[in-house]
């Protein structure tokens, strides 16, 4: 029985229920990361005790899917897409932005699906937008196609967010530092593309950077459905 089946205990004298505990769990998790949860975290956030928490949920990794699913509230569309290039637009913006918000959720994209109910309503939504473009086949590699790139875009902006909290440094300030040792590499003459792209490439924003890979990506997309 999955942690979505499985009813939960009568009310004790400290009133607990899966929505307070999640609750607690997200916001330690959005403090400290994934490491900063665990049962007896959460009961003591709670003020009850850690044996408490089991008659509502048996393992760590079912809170994991119990936040997750919390989130992916934050990611259902608000209504319906009018097509299917807005659906995957929107999704992988609103998931980007949730994932900003709580950067633990980079750490559990891209594993096995989630079966919790936000989760099975945001998928829905995206093969919904889909239904009759193409063959089934063709439309979950679509979905796929899009969830693979904004799953590698989305780590690699949150990976640079904890960089820079873990030296002090931001990204303008690391490239300071870093500078000197690039000059004298790319003085070698051993890397003109990459001396080419330093020199004369434009640095673009994080959600440019996004948008502009997610529309490459969905032009791709289109090119296969049609």
């Amino acid at each position: 029985m999955t942690v979505w089946d499985r009813p939960e205990p009568p009310a004790r004298p400290v009133p607990l229920d899966r929505e307070r505990i999640v609750a607690a769990a997200v916001a330690l998790a959005d403090e400290g990361g994934l490491e900063a949860v665990s049962l007896r975290k959460v009961a003591a956030r709670l003020e009850a005790g850690p044996m408490r928490l089991y008659g509502y949920i048996s393992t760590k990794e079912e809170l994991f899917d119990l936040m997750l699913d919390e989130v992916y509230g934050e990611i259902l569309p608000d209504e319906p897409a009018r097509d299917w290039r807005e659906a995957l637009r929107g999704h992988a913006h609103r998931t980007r932005q949730a994932t900003l918000r709580h950067q633990w959720l980079a750490d559990l994209l891209g594993g096995r699906p989630t079966l919790g109910p936000n989760a099975l309503a945001v998928t829905e939504a995206m093969l919904s937008a889909l239904d009759g473009v193409a063959d089934l086949d063709t439309v979950m590699r679509a979905v796929e196609t899009v969830s693979a790139y904004l799953t590698g875009a989305i780590r690699r902006e949150i990976a640079s967010l904890r960089a820079e909290r873990a030296t002090g440094l931001s990204e303008r300030d690391w490239q300071l530092a870093h500078g000197p040792h690039v000059t004298r590499m790319l003085a070698t003459g051993r890397f003109p593309a990459l001396a080419k792209l330093v020199h004369d490439g434009t640095e673009l924003d994080p959600e440019t950077t996004f948008a502009t890979g997610l529309e490459w990506v969905l032009d791709a997309v289109a090119a296969k459905l049609t």
